[in-house]
């Protein structure tokens, strides 16, 4: 199932670092994964992986800091963790991760952003059901079938390895997240292009004509929220 994971997120990170967007986002979800539990990466798991996905995105380093320290100084500023469901255009499916400390605001933007851009907010259960949450790993410099033998080596059992353009992805388990992450950089692998816990869909619908330009303002326009963290779909274009 080939996602076009570096696109995506090359696009989308261009996108963000042209407005700053990313740093404030990372800058969020990094103080709330270390008020959680220690400010300290190596005791804090979801810490440790928010840090990960960072380092793909460039995070500059005083953004974390500053993050963890304000973490680090008990800040008054609290966030509910929240999941949005809904539909796009041609029957596409949407999942919404947002970090909010204003509850109702949040609803009331996404459900606007759904519903002014050929789409609709679904009921919780509406969509995930159909998604799985996996450990995605994107690499250069080695092939799928190197990076086979080194996971099964490790006796890490990946759910799929394959070949990208010129990357390699890797699809893991949640909870082995951090046993792949290893292995990998066993075997020498020194930098991620992809790093991240997501929703994979277990089907996907292909869009075309002008199905794809609604698609993509739909998606535009729930990622510009302020809110939201991360936005998962079952999308697929025809190239």
């Amino acid at each position: 199932m080939g996602r076009k994971w570096n696109n995506i997120k090359e696009k989308k990170a261009a996108k963000d670092q042209s407005t700053s967007r990313i740093n404030a986002k990372f800058g969020r979800e990094i103080y709330v994964a270390a008020k959680s539990g220690e400010p300290d990466p190596e005791a804090n798991r979801a810490l440790k992986v928010v840090l990960e996905r960072a380092k793909t995105y460039s995070v500059p380093k005083h953004i974390i800091e500053k993050a963890i320290e304000k973490a680090k100084g008990g800040g008054e500023e609290n966030f509910d963790e929240l999941r949005y469901e809904g539909f796009g255009p041609a029957g596409t499916m949407v999942i919404v991760d947002a970090l909010t400390n204003n509850v109702n605001r949040t609803a009331s933007e996404v459900r606007a952003a759904f519903g002014k851009n050929n789409g609709n907010m679904g009921v919780s259960g509406s969509v995930a059901y159909m998604f799985d949450s996996t450990a995605v790993f994107g690499l250069e410099g080695k092939t799928a079938d190197d990076i086979l033998e080194v996971l099964l080596e490790a006796d890490v059992d990946a759910r799929d390895v394959f070949e990208e353009e010129d990357h390699v992805i890797v699809y893991a388990e949640p909870d082995q997240f951090f046993a792949t992450q290893e292995a990998l950089k066993g075997a020498g692998v020194e930098e991620f292009t992809v790093a991240e816990l997501a929703m994979l869909p277990q089907t996907e619908v292909t869009l075309t004509g002008e199905d794809v330009a609604k698609f993509e303002k739909l998606i535009d326009a729930l990622e510009d929220l302020e809110d939201v963290q991360s936005v998962y779909h079952n999308a697929s274009f025809d190239e």
